[in-house]
């Protein structure tokens, strides 16, 4: 069985800017760009960001984020390589993403997924997730679903 480390990093590595560039690229290929909301570099490396890094034979396979709001935080970049896919490492990333937040005293976990990517969205309901309207700065879009989940103290 394959033991995939998870662990944070900094994101501004040759081999996770290539995996950036691969989400990128998928998501351009489903959404129009307004319909993407993916944060930069520059976003990923904030205090207030914690990075996570799957890896898998020391590759870089899976990665997510989790940024701090005033009262929540919100997933971001969550993507898993395609050589990597059924390794269960987004269940994974989202289990670290998840601790990490209790582990800071946070109670909500929210989100924001495209519709056309049946497998991220049955992750987050597995997970417990439930859909709620647009927050924080987002508008409504109606190729997007908006998520969260409360976490117990």
């Amino acid at each position: 069985m394959i033991n995939p480390v998870i662990r944070i990093e900094n994101p501004d590595q040759p081999e996770i800017r290539d995996l950036l560039a691969a989400s990128d690229a998928y998501h351009a290929a489903l959404y129009p760009a307004e319909s993407n909301h993916l944060i930069d570099m520059q976003s990923l490396q904030r205090s207030d960001t914690t990075f996570f890094v799957a890896r898998v034979d020391g590759a870089v396979r899976g990665i997510g984020a989790l940024l701090r709001q005033n009262g929540y935080a919100e997933i971001k970049r969550m993507f898993v390589d395609p050589k990597a896919r059924g390794l269960k490492l987004g269940s994974r990333l989202l289990a670290a993403l998840e601790s990490d937040a209790r582990t800071v005293g946070l109670t909500c976990l929210r989100l924001e997924t495209g519709i056309k990517q049946p497998e991220a969205v049955a992750l987050y309901r597995s997970a417990g997730f439930r859909e709620i309207g647009p927050f924080g700065a987002y508008q409504p879009d109606a190729n997007s679903l908006f998520m969260e989940k409360t976490l117990a103290a």
